[in-house]
Parts: C-alpha cells; structure tokens; sequence
C-alpha cells in the first residue's frame, strides 16, 4: 500500500480493513457499555442502590474485555495455528514480565468469586483496616481507619476505628499471601471490650450492675437486631456462639480488681458507643462512691538516716561555716 508514493511497510488492503475493523468493534463493545452503564444508574438512583451500580460496572468491564479480545483475535488472526503461536508468545512473556499484574488479576476473580468483600465491607487487607471503596482488576482502594493502641499502625494518629482520610491503594494479589478480615461480611457485628480496675475495697458487686445497666442501654438495640443474625449463622456454619447480651468479667492484679466490660457492637461507631458507657459509668461510680484504680504510689515517710565516718567532722564544720 502506497501513501503519497511512499510504500507503507506491512500495509496493504486487508490490513487496512482489519484494522478498520478493529475500530469498528472498539467503537461498538464501549457503545454498548457506556449505554448500559447510563440505564442502570437512571434505573438505581439511591445510595442503597449504588451497590448494584458498581456490580453492573463490574461485569459489564470484565464482558467488555472478553468480547474485545475474541473479536480482536477474530479479525486479526484467521489460522488456528498463527493464533496459537501468537497466544503461545503472550503468554510466556506475561508470565516471565508481568507476574505480579496477572496474579493480582487473579485475585481479582477470586474476591468475586469467593465472596471475599465488596463494596462497603470494613476490611483488613495487606495491613491496611478501613471500608472498601473501589474494587478494580488490580487494585483494591481503602479508606484508611485507625486503631485503639497496641492494635494498629505506630505511624497512625487516630487512636479508634475512626476514619484516617487517608485511601491506600493495596493489590489484589494479597488475598493469596495473607488472611483478609471481614468485619461486616457474614456476621456484621463485632463484640467489643472495655477494662476498668477498681480497688479492692469497693463494691464490687454495684460496680458491675453499673457497667451492665450501661453497656444494655447504649446497646439494647443492636442486641436485638443481633438476635436473628446470630441464629442464621449458627444454622448455617453448625456453630455455637457465645451470648449477645452484655457480660462482666474479673480478673485478679496485684494491684486492683480488672472488671472487663463485653459487649456487642457494629463495626461502625464503636467509639461512640464506648464513649457513652464510659460517662454513664463515670457518673455512677461517682454517685456510689466507687474509685477507679490507678498506678499511683503514696510515699508513707522516710527512716531515720544516720551518717558516721571520717566525713561527719567535715560535714560538722561546713554546716558551721554556713551558719557563721
């Protein structure tokens, strides 16, 4: 094929209707897409309903990658055995150059498939804890959530399960190195606790009645909501799990009694539930005259100190100076 008497290498008539179709079934295949995309939001307008926006988008790119690539393939190659030396070397250089993409990929399938997480669920991925806000071929975006203390990142700021502001962006490829936790996928609630040492001459017994009466009103609700979910899973997995209701247990320290407030809980706003209970408590040790312990050291008195030696006459003689 010549191009203003320049000879275009490799370039003839059928390349150029290859290519022309090629163009054609790009055009077509994102046509498509984008119109399905466009009906389905018009058709699910609602934040409830975004999630079933984001699976459509989902599927209609993992189809529009299919049916791009078999009539590319198509088009382009219409012997068997050119297609398949042709697949043969894609094949060993993705495997050789592009491992980490292609198993990334593969973690991909296997979140869709396995129901790992989805939009929405508060995970811990690649170290990284907070909600998944994006869920692409490769890559999976967070927005970042702290931790109490001893639980998360050192580097973190935010001491609670409380948005960072931070997103990370963690590869796909993780869900086949490391274990990746559900806070919300099964089982959407999460039992919680709260330590409080008290002396070991209080009163013990109002002292738990106090953290109970708190921990049901701040929690009553999401007990009863619980409940249900609680009996499926147990139906479903041949599992007993323990109580939903509030529960104290004691510990005995060298120091104090440790009263360990349990509790249910969502994963969603955890700090201000433990924040209620902790004022209720507080006000109410304070009515019943019920201390809190702490790690504190009252200095009693001293022994007499006696010096003798050589160095009394020299301390005798300054301390006379001084006065002088």
């Amino acid at each position: 094929m010549q191009f203003l008497d320049v000879q275009l290498l490799g370039a003839d008539a059928q390349t150029l209707h290859k290519l022309l179709l090629s163009l054609a079934a790009f055009a077509i295949v994102f046509g498509l897409r984008w119109l399905i995309v466009v009906i389905t939001q018009a058709m699910n307008r609602t934040h409830h309903q975004q999630r079933v926006v984001f699976w459509t988008r989902q599927a209609v790119s993992l189809i529009t990658a299919v049916l791009l690539t078999v009539a590319v393939l198509s088009i382009w190659f219409s012997s068997s055995e050119r297609l398949g030396t042709f697949a043969g070397l894609i094949g060993a250089g993705l495997a050789f150059a592009l491992q980490k993409v292609v198993t990334a990929f593969a973690g991909y399938l296997v979140i869709l498939r396995g129901k790992t997480f989805t939009v929405g669920d508060r995970i811990t991925m690649g170290g990284v804890r907070g909600d998944v806000i994006s869920l692409g071929f490769l890559q999976t975006r967070i927005m970042e959530m702290g931790a109490p203390t001893g639980e998360g990142d050192p580097g973190s700021w935010v001491r609670a399960r409380q948005y960072t502001g931070r997103v990370v962006s963690v590869t796909n490829d993780k869900v086949f190195e490391e274990p990746i936790y559900n806070y919300t996928r099964e089982f959407p609630f999460i039992w919680e606790e709260l330590r409080i040492p008290i002396t070991y001459t209080a009163d013990r017994a109002r002292a738990e009645q106090i953290l109970l009466d708190a921990a049901r009103e701040a929690t009553a609700q999401i007990t009863e909501v619980s409940a249900e979910v609680r009996e499926q899973m147990e139906r479903k997995y041949f599992i007993e799990m323990s109580t939903l209701t509030p529960r104290v247990f004691w510990a005995i320290t060298d120091n104090w009694l440790e009263l360990t407030l349990r509790f249910i809980s969502r994963p969603h706003g955890v700090r201000n539930i433990k924040d209620e209970i902790s004022r209720h408590v507080l006000a109410r040790f304070d009515e019943a005259k019920i201390g809190i312990a702490s790690a504190t050291y009252d200095v009693v008195g001293f022994p007499p100190i006696r010096i003798e030696g050589e160095g009394v006459e020299r301390i005798a003689q300054a301390l006379e100076r001084q006065k002088g």
